[in-house]
C-alpha cells in the first residue's frame, strides 16, 4: 500500500489518488484542483485546518501539530519548518 508522501495518507483505492492516478506519490487531498501538488504552505494551511476540525485545537497548537506532522515526510524534507 502507498501512503501520500505529502501528508502520509495511505492510499488504498484508485479515488484516494490525485485525479485517481494511481502513478501520483500524493493524495487527492494533497492535489490542488489542476491535479498539481500543493505547495508545502497550502498543505500546512489545509493540515492545521484538519487537526482544529477533528482535535478542536486552537490555531497556534494546529499549526504546531500539523508542521510536526508533515516535517518526516518526503515531500517536506528541506522544506518543512518555514512555517
Amino acid at each position: 500500500m502507498k501512503k501520500c508522501i505529502a501528508c502520509g495518507m495511505p492510499m488504498e483505492k484508485a479515488e484516494d489518488f490525485a485525479g485517481g492516478n494511481l502513478s501520483k506519490d500524493y493524495c487527492r487531498y494533497c492535489a490542488r484542483p489542476d491535479g498539481s501538488m500543493q505547495s508545502y504552505p497550502e498543505k500546512l494551511e489545509s493540515m492545521s485546518e484538519f487537526v482544529i476540525r477533528t482535535q478542536g485545537l486552537s490555531s497556534e497548537a494546529a499549526r504546531a501539530a500539523a508542521a510536526a506532522m508533515l516535517k518526516d515526510l518526503p515531500a517536506w524534507r528541506g522544506v518543512a519548518g518555514r512555517n
